[in-house]
């Protein structure tokens, strides 16, 4: 547990959050292996996540939103033999942001 003293003088981490554009929902929804496990609507998912992202910012932390498409996010599965679910989709949020903020500079 963080106390405000130390919380004042860390900087804030960056979280990878999975984020998905309205118009891909419902195909994402049917491709994901456990869709089950999601709000069955965009709308109902979208107020879930960004009470999400204002907690984690209350928190004084950063979110970086990585959108999850239908076309790339299949490929990646098959690329690393990964099933469609939650796991992989947190692991591919987390590569993008950890690409984005550490890759090479030119």
């Amino acid at each position: 547990m963080k106390n405000e003293a130390n919380s004042e003088n860390q900087a804030p981490t960056i979280q990878a959050m999975v984020w998905y554009k309205e118009e891909d929902w419902e195909q994402l929804h049917r491709m994901f292996t456990d869709s089950h496990l999601l709000p069955q609507s965009y709308d109902d998912w979208l107020e879930r996540a960004e009470k999400m992202v204002t907690q984690i910012e209350a928190a004084g932390d950063v979110v970086m939103k990585v959108f999850i498409d239908p076309v790339t996010f299949p490929l990646w599965c098959k690329k690393k033999g990964r099933e469609m679910d939650m796991n992989a989709r947190t692991d591919l949020a987390i590569e993008v942001a950890t690409m984005q903020s550490f890759g090479s500079k030119v």
